[in-house]
Formats: structure tokens, sequence, C-alpha cells
């Protein structure tokens, strides 16, 4: 078991990735439920209109996923990692997400980003641009969003929206929503990231790379990092864990598996490299039973 630290200290914050696919919803509230009692800070979903090389499996709709959750949760936080910008013109964006804050009193985090399976977006309509334009177009949704966050006529002309005397209210809880984008691309992700996010996501498969992209960031932005994650509840347990753990997500990158210490070794390393908030995706796929593992004798630790 993981030695205790003083409990004056704060563990750094976890959040779980509960991909809402495959699931009824009975079974998603049943997870976030039991993390938001075992202290997890955030539960994060996708945003797809069918899951990605899966389109024949069932999945819910992301927001309206959320907008349930946050009526049945009362301190956990909610987001996706991330939001498909072009699903959504950016004024109606703006008006959803401040009425979620305001029901969920301010629980909400708006990861964003412009879109990552072409594929998707063509079968389902939205165009064929090229990732560059479609990066172009999350710049201007997020500017906007800012400017309709403070509840203030706002106009805005851009390349591709276009917004004039707007005014969006209620304003979010806090007078805005912390914005988190995922990436690491360095020529069109990273300075999104720099110029307008709140968090930069460094992905599964960006771990390897964070000492080259974190500068790209900028000194304001906060780091959350994701992980494909597997506790063994024994050593006896260690080589059915990892073996899951590989199965599933290898491919992924940033997997982290093994004993409850060896867990927390390898995360401690990355907090004190400067990550203020892990993601994390159990090999499980978040059973309370690992959930709970993981906060009684990782997160103690961190």
């Amino acid at each position: 078991m993981v030695a205790t630290i003083e409990s004056a200290l704060v563990p750094v914050p976890v959040g779980v990735f509960l991909p809402q696919m495959r699931m009824t919803f009975d079974q998603i509230e049943a997870k976030v439920r039991a993390a938001e009692e075992l202290g997890y800070q955030s539960a994060w979903f996708m945003d797809h209109l069918a899951p990605p090389a899966a389109t024949d499996q069932p999945m819910l709709e992301g927001w309206t996923t959320v907008a349930a959750l946050a009526a049945r949760t009362s301190t956990i936080r909610l987001g996706h990692l991330v939001l498909c910008g072009p699903f959504r013109h950016p004024a109606l964006l703006a008006k959803m997400a401040s009425s979620l804050d305001v029901i969920s009193n301010g629980r909400l985090d708006l990861g964003i980003g412009w879109g990552s399976v072409p594929d998707e977006l063509r079968r389902y309509g939205f165009g064929d641009e090229r990732p560059a334009v479609r990066a172009a177009k999350l710049v201007e949704t997020l500017e906007i969003l800012e400017a309709l966050f403070t509840g203030e006529p706002a106009s805005y002309a851009g390349s591709h929206f276009t917004v004039t005397d707007a005014r969006q209210r209620p304003r979010p809880v806090n007078g805005r929503i912390p914005i988190h984008i995922g990436g690491a691309g360095p020529k069109l992700t990273m300075p999104i990231v720099r110029d307008h996010a709140d968090w930069w996501n460094v992905p599964s498969y960006g771990v390897d790379r964070y000492a080259e992209l974190r500068p790209l960031a900028g000194d304001g932005v906060r780091v959350s990092i994701q992980h494909p994650i597997g506790v063994a509840a024994s050593t006896a347990a260690r080589d059915e864990t990892l073996a899951l753990l590989d199965k599933r997500f290898a491919r992924w990158g940033g997997v982290v598996g093994g004993t409850p210490d060896e867990v927390a070794t390898t995360l401690r390393r990355e907090v004190d490299l400067g990550i203020e908030l892990f993601i994390l995706q159990f090999s499980d796929f978040g059973t309370p039973e690992s959930m709970k593992l993981f906060a009684e004798e990782v997160l103690p630790a961190l």
C-alpha cells in the first residue's frame, strides 16, 4: 500500500474519462456517482455522432448526457475531451455552455477542439475542410465565446462567423468557463492553446513529447494529462492487469499500469514536471472497484 503524505497537503486533482459508448445512461450515471463519492474532481466524455472506429455501436450524444448528469450530481465537475467545434455555431455553443454552467452551479469545463475525425465530418454533412480552416474556425469560436460570456452586446466579424449586437445571458457563474484544449500539433493546435486556453490537455499520444511541447503552450496555461491506466489490486494480479491494459490501450500511448506503488511513482514524476490534473481512462472502463482502489491507494501519494 502506498504511504500517505501529510494530511495538510492537497492531492493533485484526478478526473475520470468515461467515453459514453456501449453503456446505458444508468451505467454512466452509476460510474459518475461513484467517482463523485470517491472524491474524483471531474468526469469527462466524448463528442461524436458515432464512436470512431466502431460506428455500429450505440453512443449517447455528449452534451445532453452531461446535462442529465449535472442534474444528478452535486460536486463533481463535468466536461468533454473534447467538443467538436464544427458541430455547433459559436453563438449557440455560448448559450448552451452558459446555461449548463448555471444549472450545474459552475461545474462545467469547456473542452473543445477543431474536429479530430475528418471522415465523420464528411459523413454527417459538416463539410470537408482542411485542418487549417477548421483550426481557424475554432479560433473565431473561442473569440466569440469570450465576447458573449461578458453578458454585454457583442459584435464580431470574422472570416467564418459573424455576430452583430449579440447578447447572451445569464453569464457563467464565475464570469467565464474554463477552456480546455487538447492536442499535440505544434503548428495548428499549440498556438491556439497558447492564445486561448486556460488548460492544455496532453492526450495520451502526446505524453512522450511533453518536454518538447510544453514551451509551445505558453507560461499562463495550466496542464492536464490523459492516461489509460490499470491498477492491480495485488502483486499477483499485476500481470493480468497489464495484459488487459496493453490489449485495450497500447496503441494510444501514454499507458500507466502496475501496482498502486508503481502507478503512484509514475504519476508523481509528472507532478514534479508541473502536471496539475490527471484525467484517467481505466482499463476496465471505470468500474467502481477500480476507481475505489485508485482513490484509496494511489491518490493520497500524489
